[in-house]
């Protein structure tokens, strides 16, 4: 079944992206509102998009009140921390969710704790074991009060436990135990991983001709 767009409303197409486009990371972004109240919440518009430099996106929709906190710190301050959500902290990630009025700290209110960033205002979650310091390097209105933010990341920080070898920028995937979104309340585990070899055209010429020799 085909699906245009323009003939559906705005929450039955996102009904049928965030149950085609699964598992999404989530990137639970904290946030400092210019009146210095710090804010948390999750978003699974979410991922990496360069390497050099390091570039995330995060896309940021409409809420029931208008544009949402997290979006408006953005603009107004240029700074945000994309936090990485753990299996275990899945329940206070859903209560950040939840739709506090302005002035609300989500930390304060989940009972989770913020830390200083080194280059930006701000603040870790500490509880996460992956945090990333992002500066806004592009801000893009897609819709009506819906922004996709850009972010050109300052630090990586990575809890040391799960660091394998630090020079090369190895880290235990598997041991993070991260979780992901799916459709409507559904999020998954990572528990299931296999690996590939990603392949280069030489090998492939070769065994192409091996076998059909």
């Amino acid at each position: 079944m085909r699906f245009d767009t323009d003939a559906f409303p705005a929450n039955q197409i996102y009904k049928l992206l965030t149950a085609t486009v699964v598992p999404r990371p989530i990137a639970w972004v904290s946030t400092r509102s210019a009146s210095d109240v710090a804010n948390l919440a999750p978003f699974s518009f979410f991922n990496v998009m360069g390497d050099e430099p390091p570039i995330l996106a995060v896309g940021i929709n409409r809420g029931a009140r208008g544009m949402k906190d997290t979006a408006r710190n953005i603009i107004d301050t240029g700074a945000f921390v994309v936090n990485l959500v753990p299996f275990d902290l899945a329940q206070a990630m859903n209560l950040t969710a939840i739709d506090a009025p302005p002035g609300v700290s989500e930390f304060d209110l989940a009972g989770l704790t913020a830390a200083p960033a080194q280059h930006v205002t701000a603040p870790l979650l500490a509880e996460s074991p992956v945090h990333f310091e992002c500066v806004t390097h592009a801000s893009l209105v897609t819709g009506p009060e819906q922004i996709l933010a850009v972010g050109r990341i300052l630090a990586v920080h990575v809890d040391d436990r799960f660091i394998k070898d630090a020079a090369r920028g190895h880290v235990d995937s598997v041991a993070l135990d991260l979780i992901g979104r799916g459709g409507g309340t559904a999020y998954l585990r990572g528990s299931d991983w296999f690996s590939m070899t990603r392949p280069t055209w030489a090998e492939h010429q070769a065994e192409s001709a091996n076998s059909g020799a």
